[in-house]
């Protein structure tokens, strides 16, 4: 299994602080380089259905003071953790417990078709599913939403756990510096696709972004093979996350090859959602993907347990979403693309909730 290439942002940063905001004249401040990295970005992503990226301005060492936050949140009690549960919210903010989410290959007959279609070789294939995720998950509202939306439950406010210090101030820091990052990637792949530099940035204002820390309790599940999140896409525009401290994340390729989702030291891992695939009339499709324990989860639980550190397994995951109210449909030359038609208009807020009615409703059928 190979690992996905490293686009530094840094030049592409530098150079928008240079530009007079002349948008006629954007291909040719930016200058040959920097077009041919925004295509590189635009190819990985389409190709891998994920990309790493290195921003200066998100460290490893505030990734690290968040996992570590999430990480003591986490290991609290479950009386602690269960008021901030909002199922009547689609679990769309506050926590999500252990063996509530499904993965979609346990459920979608769609997703089961296409995976035996790939006629994946057995080192590929994804993991064998018996149940719901073993992992937690936080959402936190991040950024402003709208004062009026047909998508309340979507948009909901923030859920604060009670009696939790920095808890605001933690959140907010880290899912405000994953925003900054998902926009410019944002832009530098609207760049690289050949359309206008804001064609994403400007569907992605208000929208209901959230920042989606996972926590899996590896003292626990820690044995080999156990599925911590089943193989599945996101429903929403782009994920981004940086390192965790245990490995187990797969990816899939479009030609079905598996991937490790390793991510360098200060990097940033950035997968496209079902709203990329809409946008793009599925020439980037929805990335796919799993958690689970490996041989190397194994080990990083040795030296864990050597250092007296912790055994939950944080993810520091943020979802960029298009606003609830925006319209997804195939833009600019995508929309000539004969794929087109399989992606019918629809508001960004009612693809979200059907894929959450389904998700739940089949989940309860499993």
């Amino acid at each position: 299994m190979k690992l996905l290439p490293v686009i530094d942002l840094t030049a592409y940063l530098a150079a928008m602080d240079k530009l007079d905001g002349e948008p006629s004249k954007l291909k040719e401040q930016l200058g040959t380089e920097l077009t041919e990295l925004c295509k590189q970005l635009a190819q990985v992503l389409s190709e891998a259905g994920a990309v790493v990226v290195k921003d200066p301005r998100c460290s490893a060492e505030e990734n690290e003071q968040f996992i570590e936050m999430m990480e003591r949140y986490f290991e609290s009690p479950v009386e602690y953790k269960r008021p901030q549960e909002r199922p009547s919210l689609h679990y769309q903010v506050g926590i999500t417990p252990e063996k509530v989410e499904v993965p979609r290959a346990m459920v979608d007959e769609k997703l089961q078709e296409k995976v035996r279609a790939m006629c994946m070789s057995k080192e590929s294939q994804p993991a064998t599913l018996v149940g719901p995720d073993l992992k937690w998950r936080y959402m936190w509202s991040v950024g402003p939403r709208p004062s009026k939306t047909q998508f309340k439950e979507l948009n909901a406010a923030p859920v604060i756990p009670e009696g939790f210090p920095g808890w605001v101030e933690t959140m907010n820091s880290w899912g405000y510096k994953m925003m900054a990052a998902t926009e410019v990637v944002a832009e530098m792949l609207a760049i690289g696709y050949g359309l206008p530099k804001d064609a994403f940035t400007s569907l992605m204002k208000q929208g209901p972004h959230l920042l989606g820390p996972t926590g899996s309790d590896l003292q626990s599940y820690g044995q080999e093979g156990a599925v911590l999140a089943g193989y599945h896409f996101d429903t929403h525009f782009l994920t981004i996350h940086g390192k965790s401290r245990f490995p187990g994340l797969n990816l899939w390729l479009k030609n079905g090859q598996k991937v490790e989702g390793a991510i360098p030291e200060g990097c940033l891992l950035v997968q496209a959602g079902k709203q990329m695939e809409y946008l793009t009339a599925g020439d980037c499709m929805a990335g796919l993907h799993e958690v689970i324990v490996t041989d190397k989860t194994i080990e990083a639980i040795k030296q864990a347990k050597e250092q007296n550190r912790s055994l939950w397994r944080v993810s520091s995951t943020f979802f960029a979403h298009i606003a609830s109210d925006a319209v997804l449909k195939p833009l600019g030359h995508f929309a000539e693309s004969p794929l087109a038609s399989n992606y019918p208009p629809v508001y960004a807020g009612e693809l979200m909730e059907q894929e959450l009615t389904f998700l739940n409703l089949k989940g309860n059928e499993a």
